[in-house]
């Protein structure tokens, strides 16, 4: 049986780099989450926060070497001049569905 877990990535934004994040976001996944073996990824984006969520089997192996590689325009570089701060990694410890 396949359990699905989740993973959450937060960045701290500097201030005034909100429209670079958007841009950033438009331009779509700069990996591939499929070849990664996500089963789900979305981004929400607020006024100096982004939030990344990445679910799959074995999610925080999956996405470790994006978070890791501050370089790579395929993982979170390109994101580096726009943080105010390192990114953070929250794990699930809770979450309620229906029928569940």
């Amino acid at each position: 049986m396949c359990t699905v877990e989740r993973l959450v990535v937060t960045l701290r934004l500097r201030e005034g780099t909100q429209e670079q994040a958007s841009e950033l976001i438009a331009a779509g996944s700069p990996f591939d989450p499929a070849e990664l073996g996500l089963a789900r990824h979305a981004v929400y984006l607020g006024d100096d926060l982004v939030i990344f969520v990445f679910e799959g089997e074995d999610v925080e192996q999956r996405v470790a070497s994006l978070v890791n590689d501050r370089v790579s325009s395929a993982s979170f570089g390109a994101w580096m001049p726009l943080l105010a701060g390192s990114p953070s990694l929250a794990h699930e410890v809770y979450h309620w569905e229906a029928g569940g």
